[in-house]
């Protein structure tokens, strides 16, 4: 659902309203003699801003003005609280990246004043922007929640282990940089790697055969007119590849794949013993052009045929 960022009210309906102490630069951690959190007012945006892009720029810089994050009611409360998040996370998509991240660390360090609340805000981010199931899910937007864990006072050392590691993975293969390469074994023994590939397009598909989503994946590829043209033409690669142990499973299913696409398997197990790719969510795809920088990272198909279409590669 993407935010209509010219009717306001539709989503002031969505979301909370602020506590009683109003602008949240006046935080201080003073504890809530009773429990005031009944709706969500969002900032009020100038009269002179009329285009959405001004709107929406003022709006993600200010969405959280009215709430005072030194109250804890507001954990108790996550039919108001979920919901203004998922609206923030969706009104990120309507400014540029990095104003988005900008102000996505910003909303993390404000929660700093308690801890309960930083854990319940930060676990709102794990759920909405880290979750393989999330359809909301955005390394991108997730990256800066991160920065502010590690950087946050309120954390110990050992509580920052886990952020650390998942920055550290979320650095690889990131839009704009190149994709880490690796080698793979076809079924007939042969080998290749992944820049071997000289196509102008490579679409890597890492994959468990059998898998439900896995089924669905391999089917919306073969029904895509964009990539069908593209495979036809010689210009795209689709590289299909298997991280796990499980070879018999692999080679049972290997009659679902279209004979055009490459299909192959991590002997050595790299990708995953190494960590060179982030494997939570099985399938994933990645579409490298071909200097095998990363152009879409973990992308459904539908956005891959979209930025195809996008280029003129139709």
């Amino acid at each position: 659902m993407k935010t209509n960022l010219n009717i306001l009210p539709v989503v002031c309906l969505l979301c909370l309203c602020a506590c009683k102490n109003g602008n949240a630069s006046g935080l201080n951690k003073t504890k809530v003699a009773q429990d005031t959190i009944k709706t969500f007012t969002l900032p009020t945006i100038p009269t002179m801003m009329t285009v959405p892009e001004q709107r929406a720029d003022f709006l993600v810089k200010h969405y959280w003005d009215n709430v005072n994050f030194a109250d804890t009611n507001y954990i108790h409360h996550p039919e108001l609280t979920e919901q203004a998040w998922a609206d923030y996370c969706d009104i990120l998509n309507h400014v540029p990246l990095e104003t988005a991240q900008q102000a996505m660390r910003k909303t993390i360090e404000r929660t700093n004043v308690d801890k309960k609340v930083f854990t319940y805000i930060t676990d709102l981010a794990d759920k909405y922007l880290y979750d393989p199931n999330s359809p909301m899910r955005n390394e991108e937007f997730y990256i800066p929640v991160l920065d502010a864990m590690l950087a946050s006072p309120i954390l110990e050392e050992i509580e920052k282990v886990r952020p650390k590691a998942r920055r550290e993975l979320a650095q690889k293969n990131r839009i704009g940089t190149k994709a880490l390469n690796f080698n793979y074994t076809l079924a007939s023994g042969a080998q290749g790697s992944l820049y071997q590939q000289k196509s102008d397009y490579t679409l890597l598909f890492i994959n468990n055969p059998g898998c439900h989503a896995c089924t669905e994946t391999i089917e919306a590829l073969k029904n895509a007119p964009v990539i069908n043209q593209l495979l036809a033409q010689q210009k795209l690669t689709v590289l299909s590849i298997y991280p796990d142990e499980e070879l018999n499973e692999w080679r049972k299913h290997l009659n679902e794949f279209p004979k055009e696409w490459i299909n192959g398997y991590d002997k050595t197990f790299a990708i995953k013993e190494q960590q060179l790719y982030d494997l939570r969510a099985i399938p994933t795809l990645y579409l490298l052009n071909k200097d095998k920088t990363v152009l879409l990272k973990d992308a459904p198909v539908q956005a891959i045929e979209e930025y195809l279409l996008m280029k003129g590669e139709q």
